[in-house]
């Protein structure tokens, strides 16, 4: 493998911590500190994603220099790896410092004019771990590998990862918080994004009333990740926060099109860039329920619920006007852009739903229809995957005989299903109406809808049974995964079994319906 060479300007063109050591504390007028990996013991890797690896212009990652290299055992010449200093909103209470805790970055790597970040995440303590130990194990690491790959081929904007190794190390965490704390075998995955920088980086420095670092911050943003914005001062600070906030709409619609909940939508785990990043206690929709959240910790208020999630990027939103506000001094013109994003976001999210049912035209009693939909769904326990991706067979002229199709879409019994049965029919009939309105050709909107609706998804119990597999040494249903889940719109006949619903089995299983921040 050719030499790996590492740009550094994070560290070069933002304040860092004068503090070389790796003593937790807290950290001020500084974006970073540095700090440097744990060596594992006997790393050995598990799995590369060779698209992000082509990306990055790497052309031998199966060499031992790889692996030593994204497990922190050796650190490439005349780097300088740094954990980023940042604060946040925590389920809505200001959290103060957080930072990097268990991430450590090792700077940018340059390739066909782009600049990628290369991260570890699990590679040990940064001044920022609090009273953590910075490290991951396996179980996390592999549905941070998987999950961030899987969304990216859903065309979803999402941090990468480009591999996911073992450390040879044990790792002690208390799975179900019950005080029986286990080993488990440490893992480390590289993550790579154009930046890592977070709502929290640009909080942190205004809740201080450190305004030189956060224009400082905020220049640095805008002159490497949105150099088309124009202007100068206060207006090309308001620019910016516009083009963050049309970026987070984006992002969070694609979210409700695959029926993905992100499960702890902290200020702290919101890129400044619209991209999904930090993938903890994460989940997709199985049966439709616009109130379910994945996270353990969120089972009482709910609030990162499938059904919040554009609120509560408003809401960051929100803070981040509020963090920017001293480089702005506008308070009606951050108002007008928050009224921006609510109208602009309520306008795409119905346009989406539209797309999901093959629609392209928008009408009046569409909404209505969208939501007489999702209002059975939730009756009957619809599969929320299976069944749009099964709408696309639906037959204008035929409407009485998809019945059987939503049916096998459904969680509950025939009971419960009969109940429902002229409700499903109705709702068909309508439908099919619609649809004959806008005279697409029935292939066109097919292809149209498994365009936007995909097949597979990286289901909660799918995790993890290549956990479970992984735990035992055995890899080959990770590789099995990330090789579906690259094409999660195609039909990949031979891999038709996961086009399936939850088992029974999963229901109630830990780790295949709901996760604790930390697993």
């Amino acid at each position: 493998m050719k030499s790996i060479t590492l740009h550094n300007n994070f560290t070069k063109e933002l304040p860092g911590d004068e503090n070389t050591s790796n003593a937790r504390r807290q950290v001020y007028k500084a974006s970073y500190s540095y700090a440097e990996p744990l060596s594992p013991s006997n790393p050995s890797m598990i799995i590369t994603s060779k698209d992000m690896g082509k990306s990055l212009g790497l052309d031998n990652m199966a060499s031992e220099e790889f692996l030593h290299l994204m497990t922190g055992k050796k650190i490439v010449a005349k780097s300088s790896p740094y954990a980023m200093c940042y604060g946040g909103h925590q389920f809505g209470h200001w959290a103060g410092q957080l930072g990097d805790g268990r991430a450590i970055n090792l700077g940018e790597i340059k390739h066909d004019g782009k600049s990628w970040v290369l991260q570890l995440k699990g590679a040990g303590p940064t001044p920022y771990s609090r009273g953590a130990d910075g490290l991951a194990v396996l179980r996390s690491s592999v549905r941070e590998f998987l999950c961030s790959e899987s969304m990216f081929y859903l065309g979803v904007s999402t941090t990468r990862a480009l591999s996911l190794a073992l450390t040879g190390d044990k790792v002690l965490r208390d799975v179900l918080y019950d005080g029986n704390p286990i080993y488990e075998k440490g893992a480390i995955v590289c993550r790579v994004s154009e930046s890592f920088i977070r709502i929290g980086n640009f909080e942190l420095q205004s809740a201080r009333k450190d305004l030189d670092s956060l224009k400082i911050l905020a220049d640095f943003t805008i002159r490497h990740f949105y150099p088309n914005l124009k202007g100068q001062g206060k207006d090309l600070y308001l620019s910016f926060f516009r083009a963050v906030a049309a970026r987070t709409a984006s992002m969070i619609i694609d979210w409700q099109r695959v029926g993905f909940v992100h499960g702890v939508m902290n200020t702290d785990n919101m890129s400044i860039l619209g991209q999904t990043i930090d993938y903890g206690p994460y989940g997709w929709l199985e049966n439709y329920d616009e109130e379910w959240t994945p996270n353990t910790t969120d089972q009482e208020h709910r609030r990162y619920r499938f059904g919040n999630q554009g609120s509560v990027a408003l809401w960051n939103l929100t803070q981040l006007a509020n963090a920017l506000y001293p480089l702005i001094e506008d308070v009606p013109a951050l108002e007008i852009s928050l009224d921006e994003y609510r109208t602009n976001y309520l306008k795409d999210y119905h346009k989406m739903l539209n797309t999901k049912i093959g629609l392209t035209k928008m009408k009046g009693n569409d909404e209505k229809l969208n939501k007489d939909l999702h209002d059975l769904m939730i009756h009957t326990q619809t599969d929320m995957t299976i069944f749009y991706r099964q709408l696309s067979l639906f037959e204008v002229d035929k409407p009485s005989e998809h019945l059987r199709l939503v049916k096998d879409a459904c969680y509950i019994g025939d009971v419960v299903f009969n109940e429902n049965k002229e409700a499903w029919l109705n709702w068909l009939v309508r439908y099919a109406c619609r649809l004959t309105e806008e005279s697409k050709p029935e292939e066109e909107r097919r292809a149209n809808m498994n365009g936007v609706n995909p097949k597979y998804v990286l289901r909660n119990y799918m995790a993890q049974l290549a956990i479970e597999e992984a735990d035992k040494g055995n890899y080959a249903l990770i590789h099995e995964l990330h090789d579906l889940l690259k094409n999660p719109y195609e039909e990949q006949p031979e891999m038709q079994k996961w086009f399936a619903m939850r088992p029974s089995w999963a229901l109630n299983k830990a780790a295949c319906s709901q996760l604790s921040c930390s697993s």
